[in-house]
């Protein structure tokens, strides 16, 4: 279904923002396919300073069109406040020209391009047809990016060498100069049941993207790492806009980094508590070497760790629906995948507009990881599965009574999100699913990353000084610096080294966005436990989670006083 809840002439908000999904899909294929809008799987967008100019253009007419609405109801005053806050920051970081220069691990144009292949669907000719329109407009594609980089290279725009580096390395992977294979030839080579002539013309559409995107990285390395920012951080006026951008908020950093190591502290005593449970006398690490010692707690192989988590997610959903949520029929699927890439990194994405292709659960595996421990990722599956990101995005795609159609598919605020899946973590922690100690060392070692990317991200982006009397005896008096951000997650953190190298290089990239998770956690806990007190014995958990959930994303701010009317 496409329509808006209650749609008609006089819903202006909801056919302006309905106008603008259709609009932008139109000017971004990638968007739409990310989103699932269908028609536009065989399209890419113009990443030329021109293309980047049109979406700007459009976010500003749509700003100033919603602006000028009146809504009808309460429904439509929150999708216009939430439109206007998200299109504003768009806004807001155009203007401060950090949009279009911005590159690094996680995200930029080329990573949009690589991985909406991983999204389109492979079924039939048709979809193979698709996959190679769009792989035959990636040498343009990437030609208008690269111009568009260029352009801001020359007027002084440039992300830090370092990024520019990493990402170089990351290019070469996708395309076999090192690793264990290009990207694009083996995506074809999965068209065995296509037409002879399909698969030579997809064959060397594969051959000319991956030459265009080995080129690119040929011009990143030459051109921009000479010239790149020499460190990482980003200052505060960066940051501060960044911040507000990703948490739907403003907050106090100096606060927000004084509570992080508050929180990091008390999640340590819990973790040191807990070891003892696991093996009496020992310390957190000589536990988690215990756990990883038990045969029954380990997987060797992909296959097995996809198998697994897929179990273990189905039993989620057929254990927490109609009991502790109420989970709409199409949101009871959900499949985990292996990504195609080595990059490191978990991630969902979200079930196509008509639920044809289900919410998706990804693990990029680094070559060297070759086994896993069912103790560290229970959490992880409970965070991007139910009642984590699956729950809470599959079930806004599919309130189209509730919700208008941005607000359904293209309304994402990270604070939100984030802190919904962390404290999805915790409450199954609650609900009993934690009870055996080694599943919960792992429940807080995750805590443990995501309160030490709270110190770091902050620290480092804005160079702040070590505490003298931190409680971990951590570098007293130093300043931040990327290297002491790898020590300190590294001694708070029991993941691989490969998922640790990419997670510091990814919040030097994309400062503002890891905090997100525990500060938007810490809001989540706190407007359940003010409901709770509101209602007395008369609080129904399950009836708090169906209207929190039935919002949409929001900011923080706008969520705050929303769920304070619950």
């Amino acid at each position: 279904m496409t329509t808006s809840p209650d749609s008609g002439p006089s819903r202006e908000v909801d056919a302006r923002t309905d106008r603008y999904v259709e609009e932008l899909c139109a000017l971004d294929p990638l968007i739409a396919t990310y989103v699932g809008v269908s028609g536009h799987d065989a399209e890419l967008p113009d990443l030329s300073p021109d293309g980047m100019q049109a979406v700007e253009d459009l976010n500003r007419e749509a700003y100033a069109d919603v602006a000028a609405i009146t809504p009808v109801d309460e429904r439509e005053q929150v999708a216009k406040d939430a439109f206007l806050e998200r299109i504003g920051l768009d806004i807001e970081f155009a203007d401060a020209r950090l949009d279009r220069k911005l590159v690094s691990v996680i995200a930029s144009g080329v990573h949009g391009l690589r991985e909406a292949f991983d999204l389109m669907p492979t079924g039939t000719e048709e979809d193979w047809e698709a996959i190679g329109s769009r792989l035959s407009g990636l040498p343009d594609a990437v030609a208008g990016y690269t111009a568009t980089l260029r352009e801001e290279a020359a007027a002084g725009r440039v992300s830090a060498a370092a990024q520019y580096a990493q990402v170089v390395e990351q290019i070469r992977g996708w395309t076999g100069q090192k690793g264990s294979g290009d990207f694009f030839t083996g995506l074809v080579a999965q068209a065995e049941a296509a037409p002879a002539s399909l698969r030579t013309a997809l064959e060397a559409s594969a051959a000319k993207a991956s030459e265009a995107f080995a080129s690119f990285g040929h011009f990143k390395a030459e051109e921009l790492v000479p010239v790149g920012l020499p460190k990482e951080a980003v200052g505060r006026d960066h940051y501060r806009l960044a911040s507000r951008r990703y948490l739907g908020a403003e907050i106090d950093l100096e606060e927000t980094y004084a509570w992080g190591w508050e929180e990091l502290e008390r999640l340590s005593d819990d973790m040191k508590a807990t070891a003892e449970r696991i093996l009496p006398g020992s310390s957190v690490t000589e536990a988690a070497r215990h756990l990883d010692q038990d045969p029954a707690r380990q997987l060797t192989s992909t296959d097995a760790l996809v198998e697994w988590m897929q179990t273990t997610a189905n039993r989620a959903v057929a254990e927490l629906g109609d009991v502790h949520f109420d989970i709409p029929e199409p949101v009871r699927r959900i499949e985990c995948m292996i990504a195609p890439t080595t990059d490191g990194g978990i991630y969902y994405t979200g079930p196509s507009e008509d639920f044809t292709r289900p919410g998706r659960m990804w693990w990029s595996v680094p070559e060297s990881v070759t086994s896993f421990s069912t103790w560290r990722e229970l959490t992880t599956v409970y965070h991007e599965g139910v009642p984590g990101h699956h729950l809470q995005v599959a079930q806004t795609a599919d309130r189209s009574e509730l919700l208008n159609r941005w607000q359904r598919l293209m309304c994402w605020v990270s604070g939100h999100g984030e802190g919904w899946a962390l404290y999805a973590e915790r409450l199954m922690d609650d609900l009993g699913y934690l009870d055996d100690p080694g599943d919960r060392l792992g429940m807080l070692d995750g805590q443990s990353f995501r309160a030490a990317r709270v110190i770091i991200d902050i620290g480092m982006h804005l160079e702040l000084t070590i505490p003298e009397d931190n409680p971990f005896g951590f570098h007293p008096g130093e300043v931040w610096t990327p290297a002491l951000g790898r020590e300190f997650i590294g001694q708070h953190c029991l993941m691989e080294d490969a998922f640790l190298d990419f997670e510091v290089a990814r919040y030097l990239g994309w400062p503002g966005q890891a905090p997100s998770y525990k500060v938007g956690e810490r809001i989540w806990l706190q407007a359940r436990e003010d409901a709770r007190a509101r209602a007395g014995d008369a609080f129904d958990l399950k009836a708090f989670h169906r209207a929190a959930l039935d919002l949409g994303s929001l900011g923080l701010d706008p969520l705050r006083d929303a769920l304070g009317r619950l």
